[in-house]
């Protein structure tokens, strides 16, 4: 691997679930706020790489690293690939995740399975990681979801398992306490991304749109803005925190 340019490396970070949706704009928007990018995905490199390849014509600078968040050495080996390229992390950004809809009553057991392997385990081993590798003044920031606040059917895999992150984020504030590293969670209302638009009908994307007083779906950039904001310098007295960043939603 080339040595990267230390002038486009001041700031580090590690985005999970970088290579689309609002893992996608969060990269891109810390690169904009001076960030070097390790670009995680699970399974789709080109998208990764183009990803990389918008950073850098932007003038920052980037790499991609494959890992299934849910395997230990994987993660251990994401952090491993950013540590080398840029020889630290200062913020890591957990958005990695999958959300299939099933019922609890006669639903999946292994899919259920599955979703709490990807975003509960999976949020435990990558803030595990970033635990041992943020400096002080680090951040980390996980994604949950305003979803639980609904309690709707079928997402029940998904609510117990973002619940479980909201949970690990303010056990872990705690556990790094004295090293001034803070730890927060996102929790999105609806935004019209693959994994939110998968399986929906129009009438009921309609429906999700109508929720929020402000009678809008969310957009990526509205996310990634949130979490540039605990990433930078006027976040560092937000901490065991989840911002619902919904609209009203919820």
């Amino acid at each position: 691997m080339a040595a990267p340019d230390k002038k486009l490396t001041d700031k580090v970070a590690i985005v999970t679930g970088a290579s689309g949706g609002i893992g996608r704009v969060v990269a891109k928007r810390l690169a904009t706020d001076g960030f070097a990018i390790a670009v995680h995905y699970a399974g789709n490199s080109a998208k990764a790489e183009s990803v990389v390849t918008e950073i850098k014509h932007a003038g920052r600078n980037a790499i991609a690293v494959q890992a299934d968040v849910a395997k230990a050495a994987d993660v251990e080996h994401l952090f491993k690939q950013a540590l080398e390229a840029f020889g630290k992390v200062d913020v890591v950004v957990h958005s990695a995740g999958i959300m299939p809809m099933l019922p609890i009553s006669g639903g999946d057991a292994e899919t259920f399975d599955k979703v709490i392997a990807t975003n509960l385990r999976g949020s435990f081993l990558v803030l595990g990681q970033a635990a041992q590798h943020v400096p002080a003044g680090g951040r980390i920031i996980a994604f949950s979801s305003s979803v639980i606040a609904k309690s709707f059917p079928n997402y029940g895999p998904y609510i117990a398992s973002k619940a479980g992150v909201e949970g690990l984020v303010r056990v872990l504030a705690n556990e790094l306490r004295g090293r001034n590293i803070t730890v927060n969670a996102v929790a999105p209302g609806p935004i019209p991304t693959e994994l939110f638009l998968k399986g929906k009908t129009q009438a009921q994307i309609e429906e999700f749109r109508k929720l929020p007083p402000l009678e809008r779906l969310g957009q990526a950039e509205d996310i990634a803005g949130v979490v540039s904001f605990l990433a930078g310098p006027d976040g560092g007295w937000i901490n065991a925190q989840v911002l619902r960043a919904n609209g009203g939603f919820a």
